[in-house]
């Protein structure tokens, strides 16, 4: 198991060892567009969907039950359309916990006199009897004082089309965008993912991501900024394994 585990950390060093060394005195490559649905990592979603419902069309009227205009409707609605995903995160969380417990605790007890016995003669006998003070005390003291703080500020402001995958049997659109932005030798890639209501879905064709549901959002990059700020293959291994 360990021999695998080190075979697979080597084999996914080599290659990433591979791919820097073709991309000496050039900046990290884009991936080329491909569909969505190909990643090795994606797959249909599924969800408890409500009981079907059949759509009941009017005589001689010319509304088509669900349209949103009475001429056209220019957003996203099919597998395959495009939709602009909104993304504005401005998170900030201050958490500030104080703990103070303390205990004293203190108990005494006297016994004023306690008969003693004196052995003597063969075979032995009680001879005199004499008395001794004892006395026994006990005292504790516990006291237990803890702080902690948490401070967090995230910002994220961006905009970008994504793909209409998977159309839900209630309606529902699951919806992927993906972008990679390379400013000199650094590569930044944005990648959204959700499930969106045609309700949700604004006149300009543009959603928030805050109305999408099972919403994953990953924001990061990799290039030489990137790697200089990630810890070595060996650093990552001895910070696990290490239990000191």
């Amino acid at each position: 198991m360990r021999r695998a585990a080190l075979a697979g950390l080597l084999l996914l060093a080599g290659c990433n060892t591979l791919q820097r060394l073709s991309e000496v005195g050039a900046p990290p490559r884009m991936t080329p567009s491909s569909d969505p649905t190909r990643a090795p990592g994606w797959r249909p979603v599924s969800l408890p969907m409500p009981t079907a419902v059949s759509e009941q069309y009017p005589a001689n009227s010319l509304w088509r039950p669900g349209a949103r205009a009475f001429l056209k409707d220019d957003r996203a609605s099919a597998v395959g359309d495009v939709i602009t995903v909104l993304v504005n995160i401005a998170d900030t969380a201050l958490f500030n916990d104080n703990t103070t417990a303390q205990r004293n605790g203190n108990e005494a007890m006297a016994i004023p006199a306690i008969p003693g016995v004196k052995m003597s003669g063969t075979p032995p006998s009680v001879t005199s009897v004499s008395s001794s003070n004892a006395n026994l005390a006990t005292v504790s003291t516990n006291a237990n004082i803890a702080t902690g703080q948490i401070s967090r500020n995230e910002t994220v402001v961006v905009r970008l089309a994504g793909v209409v995958t998977q159309v839900l049997p209630n309606g529902n659109m699951v919806v992927i965008a993906r972008q990679q932005v390379r400013v000199n030798s650094e590569l930044r890639e944005l990648t959204v993912s959700g499930i969106v209501r045609p309700e949700d879905i604004a006149s300009d064709n543009t959603v928030q991501h805050d109305r999408m549901a099972e919403a994953r959002i990953s924001y990061g990059g990799r290039g030489q900024l990137t790697e200089l700020q990630t810890a070595r293959y060996g650093q990552q291994l001895l910070d696990i394994l290490l239990p000191f």
